[in-house]
């Protein structure tokens, strides 16, 4: 016999009800830790320009270093794809630019939440800050990152002269839902890896994988038939919902709530994971 049966039912009752505070009491601490991350949102703004001036010191150009790559690689990769896929040039080329600039968002943003707290070890141990503040320095972090990078897909749409119309705007709660998830991942990979130091090239190949199965440098359309089966991929569907609208595609109504669902899936595992193990992140640093 166990020692839980030899337990009486009151006995039981209290182990439930303690076990049932704890867990109260880590999801209160988890929500305070979120909202006083987010209200300390002008330190989070100075830490995060601070990275990126760190980041291209003594550099010429800073991060627009990194808007000439995207450039040219989207002037490259765009003429010769335009003439293997057989796509027309003035289509095809705004297409790549936008989804090359939001994916390079999506793929730093995941790579930089692996280390948002093993990379702050320093001040985590040093100063009592709430781990949100890290994981909402890694969103604007690289979204400014972003904003630099949308010079590209600008230039493209004034040399073709090729615009998305009011279509663009509803691209807007597709942001929203990018921002909230880009907090959910920074938070969840970041708990994950602090304790699990293999993950990160894991997640490294994953995205890699994930590239060139999510229509990136290729159309959906080019499935034909079976352009359904991109429902199932979370990449496609959150990329698309965004991408959709600036290149003056409305995203089907099963695109926009399959990237709903998966946002609002991997924001509550990121939430019980964050709420579970938010007290031993410091300890595993």
């Amino acid at each position: 016999m166990t020692a839980s049966s030899h337990l009486q039912p009151s006995e039981h009752a209290s182990l439930d009800l303690s076990a049932n505070q704890r867990w109260s009491e880590r999801h209160r601490s988890a929500w305070r830790d979120v909202r006083e991350g987010l209200a300390q949102w002008p330190l989070v703004w100075t830490l995060a320009w601070l990275d990126i001036r760190l980041r291209y010191r003594g550099s010429l150009l800073g991060p627009f270093w990194l808007t000439l790559s995207t450039g040219a690689m989207v002037g490259a990769m765009g003429f010769l794809y335009a003439v293997l896929f057989r796509l027309e040039l003035r289509d095809y080329i705004p297409f790549l630019a936008l989804s090359l600039v939001l994916w390079n968002f999506l793929a730093a943003l995941v790579g930089d939440s692996c280390v948002a707290f093993t990379s702050n070890e320093g001040m985590i141990r040093s100063v009592r800050m709430p781990f949100t503040l890290y994981a909402a320095r890694i969103v604007v972090r690289n979204l400014v990152v972003l904003a630099h990078n949308a010079v590209v897909v600008l230039v493209v749409y004034l040399l073709l002269w090729s615009w998305p119309g009011a279509t663009a705007l509803l691209a807007i709660p597709g942001l929203v839902l990018w921002l909230v998830t880009a907090l959910a991942v920074a938070l969840l990979l970041g708990a994950i890896c602090a304790r699990l130091h293999d993950i990160p090239p894991i997640v490294a190949s994953v995205m890699q994988m994930a590239f060139f199965i999510s229509a990136v440098i290729w159309k959906p359309e080019q499935l034909a038939e079976r352009e359904w089966v991109m429902v199932f991929n979370p990449f496609f569907c959150l990329l698309e919902v965004v991408r959709g609208p600036l290149i003056g595609v409305v995203p089907s109504a099963l695109i926009a709530a399959a990237a709903a669902g998966y946002a609002v899936t991997l924001c509550g595992v990121a939430w019980v994971v964050f709420a579970r193990v938010r007290g031993r992140i410091a300890f595993w640093l």
